[in-house]
């Protein structure tokens, strides 16, 4: 989308115009316009700016500036993007005598735009040797809604038809193929010599009807492969538009007065259509295109495909405010529109077709190059991190458990400590005969013992309980009761410190407890293990909440991986399918094609053919005329020879009348 080019040029003031002011001959009116680069405003004398009158465009130029200086900042772009492919449209609005039609046709000294352009796209044609150019021009005028061919004059009340070929177009309109700007500007003086003009108030010689100047520009490339290129066809048209009008300033009557009513009108369909194209989409509603021919003719250059650049003239005496106000108001809305503009391009079959092989071998690459590819890539190292989130989090679970379990073996064994605390706070051992009792035997002072203490460096985690009645004989029985049955000879005592165990919560705890300790000793002991085991269990819960905490975050990271994974996935499908389906779509249009070539082909054999039949039938035609030739030939001669004879005859007879007379006259008495 693109902005309509929007400026606004202040003529000099009129003399004229400056003593009908309300401050009278050589006064200075109460109100006046400010004009700034961008910026035009409204200012009072007195009170300073007039609120609501002030515009802001693309460009302002006050009376001093020149055509060539509109021209170049306004047109001269819009002809290179004409001659390269693009629609364009330039014209100019404002009030009667307020310079219209000198800005766009200019002078001797100080040609307008129309004359500038034409020669500027002569010489883009000529740099552009790159491509064939073929251009044709057309000038025509709206007099009373009625279009008049300017270059001929059979061509009067044309009328307006669209076709989905040629858009919005005048039937009938002549059109002239021009190779020089020369033969343009002759063209252009014979349309002002047919143009309608007339004399007001306002202005000696005022235009009395829109007129439109087209040049229709061809182009295709050189040294092309098999017409392989396409055909650009654009459309420039300089319009020049009758200047709106009250009859109370022009004195406007009879004639003059009808024009004003189809000038006016057709200026307010306009503006309606400048309106609703400035409005926003929900709001915009029928855009009233075809209730005026010029805004009919002028309807892809407002809001379709082109390039337009206005030029609103105005007046800068005081007695012009309300115009001029209007006029502003007309370019500030003007200045809201947006056109799409484009390449028109003609396609031949050739061109079509290689076109469309290209599109496809390009899609083909897609298909199967590095985009592709990248996919693959990406979906692939989705997958490798997924599996490793999903190790990870074997892993971190494995440990987890492992946590979990050690922390049920702490609390088991710190649960027996505490029991084993309670019990022997409870009972105080003072008879020394029942400490010994306690105490493992030794193995050397009784012979016949066979059981022994259990082993110092066992793995179980549990101890043997202590029996409810003890003697003062440790016999075979208890001893087997305080050792849970195990029971070992002196061989495998001496063997076992050679044993290897796996390392255990334990190991820091001596396994074998002196029995001749303390009590109070022993018992705070044991409240230190106790406490090195809560430690130990709170550092285990920690990190079990840790793990599971990293464990969340893994499985958080592989939902999300699996997400991306499946969104890539379904995007890659996607771009599959599409891909297909344009790749079919393709294909069914070069079938199509290929179907519509074949035609052609037999088309222009069954042509061919015709044409040879033709070819015979105009040698047989041509010998018949021959004959003819010759039969008129044999008749001319005979014809002549008769006419030679009849004169004889007549010169014969002439002289025998003669001798006749004379015998007569001879014979009389």
């Amino acid at each position: 989308m693109e902005k309509i080019s929007v400026a606004v040029r202040f003529r000099p003031p009129n003399p004229v115009d400056a003593d009908s002011s309300p401050a009278g001959a050589g006064g200075v009116g109460d109100r006046e316009w400010r004009i700034d680069d961008t910026r035009v405003s409204l200012l009072h004398r007195v009170a300073g700016p007039v609120p609501g009158a002030s515009f802001a465009f693309d460009h302002v130029f006050d009376g001093a500036a020149t055509n060539e200086r509109i021209y170049g900042t306004l047109v001269r772009e819009l002809i290179g993007a004409v001659v390269g492919g693009f629609n364009g449209t330039a014209f100019a609005y404002g009030q009667t005598s307020s310079g219209k039609t000198f800005t766009m046709n200019g002078s001797d000294a100080d040609p307008g735009i129309i004359p500038r352009a034409v020669r500027d796209v002569f010489d883009t044609v000529r740099q552009a040797d790159y491509r064939e150019f073929l251009i044709r021009v057309s000038y025509m005028e709206i007099y009373n809604e009625e279009i008049n061919d300017l270059l001929t004059i059979e061509g009067q009340k044309l009328r307006i038809h669209e076709s989905l070929e040629r858009g919005v177009y005048v039937a009938g309109l002549r059109e002239e193929i021009v190779n020089s700007a020369e033969q343009v500007f002759e063209l252009l003086q014979l349309g002002e010599a047919n143009r309608h003009f007339g004399e007001t108030n306002m202005n000696v010689r005022s235009s009395r009807s829109h007129t439109i100047f087209r040049m229709v520009i061809e182009s295709s490339g050189k040294d092309q492969a098999d017409c392989g290129d396409a055909i650009r066809v654009s459309v420039l048209n300089l319009v020049d538009l009758a200047g709106s009008e009250r009859i109370m300033k022009t004195g406007a009557e009879g004639v003059r007065l009808n024009e004003g009513k189809y000038i006016n009108k057709s200026l307010m369909i306009l503006g309606n259509v400048i309106k609703k194209l400035s409005e926003n989409g929900k709001q915009r509603g029928h855009i009233p295109y075809r209730d005026s021919k010029l805004t009919r003719i002028l309807q892809p250059a407002l809001g379709g495909n082109a390039k337009t650049s206005i030029i609103c003239t105005a007046a800068p005496e005081e007695i012009h405010i309300e115009e001029t106000r209007g006029t502003l108001q007309f370019a500030s809305r003007a200045k809201c529109i947006s056109n799409c503009a484009q390449v028109n391009e003609i396609l031949t079959d050739a061109a079509l077709l290689k076109r469309q092989k290209l599109e496809i071998e390009e899609l083909r690459k897609k298909l199967q190059g590095s985009h592709s590819e990248g996919l693959e890539q990406v979906v692939l190292k989705l997958r490798n991190d997924m599996h490793k989130s999903e190790l990870e989090r074997d892993r971190l679970a494995m440990e987890l458990e492992d946590e979990r379990k050690l922390r049920m073996t702490l609390e088991q064994h710190l649960t027996e400590q505490q029991k084993k605390l309670e019990a022997i706070s409870s009972d105080h051992f003072t008879d020394s005969i029942q400490l010994d009792a306690l105490k493992t035997p030794d193995s050397k002072s009784v012979p016949d013992g066979f059981v022994a203490c259990r082993s110092r460096y066992s793995q179980d985690v549990e101890f043997s309980p202590i029996p409810e009645d003890l003697d003062n004989i440790a016999h075979e029985d208890l001893w087997t009761c305080l050792n849970k049955g195990c029971v070992t000879d002196l061989d495998m005592l001496e063997m076992t410190p050679g044993l290897k165990r796996e390392a255990s919560f334990l190991q820091d705890t001596p396994s074998a407890v002196p029995l001749d300790e303390p009590t109070d000793t022993r018992c705070q002991r044991l409240e230190k293990e106790c406490i090195s085991d809560r430690q130990k269990l709170e550092e285990s819960k920690a990190r079990c909440s840790t793990l599971e905490k990293e464990c969340d975050v893994l499985r958080d990271e592989n939902l999300s991986l699996q997400q991306e994974l499946s969104e890539s996935k379904r995007q890659a499908d996607s771009l599959l399918a599409e891909k297909q389906a344009q790749l079919d779509d393709l294909r069914a249009k070069c079938a199509a094609l290929e179907k519509d070539l074949y035609t052609a082909r037999q088309e222009a054999h069954r042509l061919a053919t015709e044409k040879q039949e033709l070819a015979g039938e105009l040698g047989t035609e041509r010998q018949k005329l021959d004959e003819l030739k010759q039969d008129i030939r044999v008749i001319s001669r005979g014809f002549l020879q008769r006419e030679g004879q009849l004169t004889s005859l007549y010169t014969k007879s002439k002289a025998i009348l003669e001798n006749c007379k004379t015998s007569q006259v001879a014979t009389l008495p």
